[in-house]
């Protein structure tokens, strides 16, 4: 049997003996893609159940098979973290999405703002892309995905507790803001659009209770970047990151 690196995440509850029945995208990425074969291994999970390993029943490239064997890691948990970001030209996005990911955000949701260009956001392609960045990255969850909403609208109802990490272009080369932020409480961050926030959309933001206005650094950073790195500042200050440091 060759043991092979290969992680899928599948819907199908997890469990020793448990028989998986394989989509033909899922089918054609393990037979075709990777060459597994009858008797090769690889790790599934479902972001409930741990991760497990599994072997190939089925090699059938339109409706294959795997049998689970044993769990491998328990079932892991993702901060408590949102990432909001006004959509940019397809591939900056898709980027977004998959970093995002990657870096440990539990909920990833795409925002209108005034200055946003991008008018249409196809939402199960980018819960696709959070599905093969979460089986790339080593996790067990992947994020949830929400459709394209105004900020106004997502503004209007947001949560008492929940902090806001406002990314604001116009703080460049000023210290962070997230210096005595609370940790241990739901927060999110959110990228503006190219353009920038319009005043009328940063003095809203500047006046929320739950919001703290933070720079990224001296130079005004491009949407993409700027969502890395803000997702990036504000783990090692008050997210995993910190915690596994001082573990």
């Amino acid at each position: 049997m060759r043991n092979a690196s290969v992680r899928l995440h599948v819907e199908q509850p997890l469990e020793p003996g448990q028989a998986v029945a394989l989509e033909r995208g899922q089918s054609n990425y393990l037979f075709g893609v990777m060459r597994l074969g009858v008797g090769d291994a690889l790790s599934l999970f479902n972001g409930r159940d741990g991760e497990w390993r599994a072997v190939v029943s089925d090699a059938a490239r339109r409706g294959g098979a795997l049998e689970v064997v044993e769990r491998t890691a328990p079932q892991g948990s993702l901060p408590d973290l949102w990432l909001l970001f006004a959509p940019v030209k397809k591939a900056r996005t898709d980027f977004i999405v998959e970093k995002a990911t990657e870096m440990g955000a539990s909920r990833i949701a795409p925002v209108r703002t005034e200055r946003t260009n991008a008018g249409r956001v196809r939402v199960d392609r980018l819960r696709s892309l959070a599905v093969e960045a979460a089986e790339q990255c080593g996790g067990t969850c992947v994020p949830e995905v929400e459709e394209l909403r105004d900020l106004d609208a997502v503004l209007a109802d947001w949560p008492q507790g929940r902090r806001l990490m406002f990314c604001d272009e116009s703080l460049a080369g000023r210290a962070s803001g997230l210096d005595g932020a609370p940790p241990e409480t739901p927060w999110a961050v959110l990228i503006g659009p190219e353009g920038g926030f319009s005043e009328d959309e940063r003095a809203r933001l500047g006046g929320m209770e739950q919001s703290h206005p933070v720079s990224l650094g001296p130079r005004v950073l491009r949407s993409d970047t700027a969502a890395v790195a803000a997702l990036a500042l504000w783990q090692a200050r008050l997210g995993d990151w910190s915690r596994a440091v001082r573990a």
